[in-house]
């Protein structure tokens, strides 16, 4: 399925002879991308045009080197260093995505530990003695960043005695007005918040106010059988809302829950270049495999230009600053200079909010978290480094990698990728990586659907998961739940869920034999 698409890929542009013949021949890091220009509609005609930062030589070199692998008998060049030169070769523990990337320099070494302080810094409500640390809420979600991903890891639903302080609801509606219609048209907004409770759900709210109110989950066990006569239960979640404090939802408000994502790798994911995503988006499903993933656009609110969504679950931050700058609002109500307003998602409607005192403090500067708290985090989050692959020569991993192959399962997990030569961060420029992703939007199926619309992303869609340190899920969470809202407690049952575009690649587990599906399952875990 992966190599069709490719094939039509490469005969379209007429270089499929071309790629072929060329090899890694002079050494050096390589990567991403087929180089030539995508548009999803009339409107973004240009938007992605091809790469304008490498030399004929190193064009040709990185389109040798993305092309998918047919030998599975042994590793491919470099498959290793994950995160390229930047992966982290420490010890695997807990603490294993969280440290810094080996390409940034000594000297920034100081800022990358100044902004995982400020990541795990515990901010508190206004007024406070501590100024420089106030302006939490007044209605929020966590006290930091690191509540939310601990140790830089993947979020989890509240099982047992857990609470749900790295699991959250999304609320959203449509457009009603003619002034959001033309901000939703124009890519300025995703989406509209509830008129009362915003744009988040805030369990948690500074002291003399109420929250917002409670997440409630309620599950359904489905049984799967799968080829060989295993029998796999399926857990089905739904989602309502408890304790509300200001009144009912609004009718048209969807909810759609997240558990916070894994943080390792995001500076380079910032740096694979636009045309490259783009390369691998076939909306119209022109070489007929099923597969249409399509890119996310999004209006940079600091340039305002159209830009390619590439984070969050449904691609609606184009930059690794926009998620932050985010996160600061929504989860833990903090204003930034990319998010001015000090009291963050409480609405008009929430006036006992509104009229408690801020954080902001004028020597320090216009919002409670300024720059440099900003510009810190940001770099803090973009160079977490990629822990290099495990046991990927082991026979059974290999045979695994065959059957994921085999299954179509990179042709939405693309492998590999090469950076930006001309990356704004010299420690993301031009690396071979292997995030397992074409950070593109596709149909899941009902089954995953949430019905709520993020910019294009529609409410089955989903930006594909990267799936680099997936196999530490366990080491450095302390669990194995995955996708978007953790309802999935193994790789098995994540892999069943998927629907839609996926529903082949699905089957095809699905029907493996024990010991295929099982070899599989290494390959996941060696990523």
């Amino acid at each position: 399925m992966l190599k069709r698409r490719v094939d039509s890929a490469l005969s379209r542009t007429g270089l499929r002879a071309l790629l072929l013949s060329l090899s890694l021949a002079g050494g050096g890091l390589s990567g991403a991308g087929l180089g030539f220009a995508f548009a999803t509609d009339a409107d973004f005609s240009g938007l992605f045009g091809p790469r304008a930062d490498l030399s004929p030589a190193d064009d040709a070199r990185v389109k040798s080197v993305v092309i998918p692998t047919a030998d599975f008998s042994r590793p491919e060049p470099f498959e290793t260093m994950a995160g390229g030169a930047g992966s982290s070769n420490a010890r695997i523990n807990a603490a294993a995505f969280s440290h810094p990337s080996s390409a940034i320099p000594f000297p920034e070494r100081q800022d990358f530990a100044l902004g995982g302080a400020l990541f795990s810094k515990l901010w508190v409500a206004a007024p406070s003695s501590t100024q420089a640390s106030d302006g939490l809420g007044p209605l929020y979600n966590a006290r930091a960043c690191q509540s939310c991903h601990i140790r830089n890891g993947r979020g989890h639903p509240p099982e047992g005695a857990a609470d749900h302080t790295s699991m959250l609801l999304r609320l959203a509606r449509p457009a009603r007005t003619a002034e959001e219609r033309a901000a939703f048209e124009r890519h300025a907004a995703p989406n509209f918040g509830d008129p009362t409770y915003g744009e988040q759900l805030q369990d948690l709210a500074a002291p003399g106010l109420s929250a917002e109110g409670e997440m409630q989950i309620r599950y359904v066990e489905q049984p799967v059988t799968l080829g060989d006569g295993t029998v796999v239960s399926l857990r089905r979640p739904s989602y309502s809302l408890g304790k509300l404090a200001y009144g009912p939802l609004d009718a048209e408000t969807t909810l759609s829950p997240r558990v916070a994502p894994p943080m390792l790798g995001m500076g380079l994911i910032e740096a694979i270049p636009e045309a490259d995503i783009a390369a691998h988006a076939d909306p119209e499903d022109d070489d007929g495999d099923g597969i249409s993933g399509r890119p996310a656009i999004v209006r940079d609110h600091r340039t305002d230009r159209l830009a390619l969504g590439r984070f969050g679950a449904k691609a609606q931050s184009a930059t690794v600053r926009d998620q932050v700058a985010l996160a600061f609002s929504a989860d833990l109500g903090l204003s930034t200079p990319d998010r001015p307003d000090p009291f963050c998602d409480c609405t008009l409607a929430e006036v006992d909010c509104r009229a408690l005192p801020t954080g902001v403090q004028p020597r320090l500067g216009n919002s409670e978290a300024p720059d440099p708290v900003m510009e810190l985090v940001t770099f803090y989050s973009q160079n977490l480094a990629v822990p290099v692959r495990r046991d990927v020569g082991d026979p059974i991993v290999l045979s695994g990698k065959a059957q994921f192959y085999a299954a179509g399962c990179p042709a939405c997990h693309i492998p590999k990728y090469v950076t930006r030569r001309d990356a704004a961060d010299k420690a993301q420029a031009f690396q071979l990586i292997w995030p397992y992703s074409d950070f593109l939007l596709h149909d899941m199926g009902e089954g995953l659907a949430d019905g709520q619309v993020v910019g294009v992303a529609g409410g089955r869609e989903w930006r594909t998961q990267p799936l680099w340190g997936i196999g530490l899920t366990r080491a450095v969470s302390g669990h194995t739940f995955f996708l978007h809202d953790g309802r999935a407690r193994s790789l098995t049952e994540a892999i069943l869920w998927h629907g839609g575009e996926a529903g082949a690649a699905r089957d095809a587990f699905a029907a493996l034999t024990r010991k295929d599906r099982e070899a599989l399952l290494a390959f996941l875990e060696s990523l």
